[in-house]
């Protein structure tokens, strides 16, 4: 595989706290046309991973290189700029601020303030809202939430709160998404609707994604590889067909037969 196919490799990644490993040894990539999911069971590090590219968490050991670029203990706001974004697995979000409000924050990644003309609100910094403004307002549609865009975030049911999330990592202009659990806690219908809009976005926006879902109807129908973990180490990666059938994932998820 050429180099420019790969949007992000992980290298013996290692992540301890205190004498518990996290993370073992890890090495996965991401390619640049693809939604990888990571599978497995609870604590198997699955979001630790997600925490060590996004630079919540630095790793003892090993590297991470984005489109060519060391990102390895890179400070998280610089992860953002580079177009790494993420949605959480407990949301995250201004829950005293409208929708429109919470994508509008952000953009500020985007903005390149001048104080004076700032202040003043005048002329060229007028443009820029009205253009980061727009580009809100395509998210607001594209993710179908006309109807909450002014609705305070705090006062909306949990599956509204998931949509929001994402639109908050869309308006980033990501080069890359992590998805960390999206439909957690949403009911049949909203996980219809949210996997709906993670494969438009993958085909629409061309945004290559990292998913972790526990759903794995959802994963098998959406995921072009995947990747499990199982107590901080991997234990398989290939296709879905290939990992589902492979003896170390179904006893990581069911056990043996005593």
């Amino acid at each position: 595989m050429q180099t420019n196919d790969i949007a992000l490799q992980v290298k013996g990644l290692h992540l301890n706290f205190g004498g518990v490993a996290a993370l073992a040894d890890i090495d996965c990539e991401v390619r640049q046309n693809e939604i990888l999911a990571i599978i497995g069971p609870n604590g198997a590090g699955k979001t630790c991973l997600l925490n060590c590219i996004s630079s919540f968490y630095r790793p003892q050991q090993g590297e991470i290189h984005f489109k060519g670029q060391r990102i390895t203990r890179m400070p998280s706001y610089k992860i953002a700029e580079l177009g790494i974004a993420r949605t959480f697995q407990n949301i995250q979000l201004y829950t005293g601020l409208t929708t429109l409000d919470n994508l509008m924050a952000a953009r500020h990644i985007h903005l390149k303030p001048n104080f004076l003309a700032g202040a003043m609100y005048f002329g060229p910094e007028h443009k820029k809202e009205l253009q980061h403004r727009k580009v809100v307002e395509d998210i607001i549609d594209f993710l179908e939430m006309e109807g909450i865009r002014k609705k305070v975030v705090g006062s909306l049911p949990y599956g509204q709160r998931k949509k929001v999330d994402l639109g908050r990592a869309l308006a980033l202009e990501p080069r890359l998404l992590l998805l960390d659990e999206p439909m957690a806690g949403m009911n049949s219908e909203e996980k219809e609707d949210m996997a709906r809009f993670i494969l438009d976005i993958f085909e629409l926006r061309r945004i290559p994604i990292v998913l972790i879902e526990h759903d794995m109807g959802v994963v098998m129908d959406i995921a072009d590889r995947l990747i499990v973990l199982d107590f901080g180490k991997k234990i398989a990666e290939g296709n879905t067909e290939v990992v589902k059938d492979d003896p170390a994932v179904i006893k990581a998820y069911l056990g043996e037969e005593i």
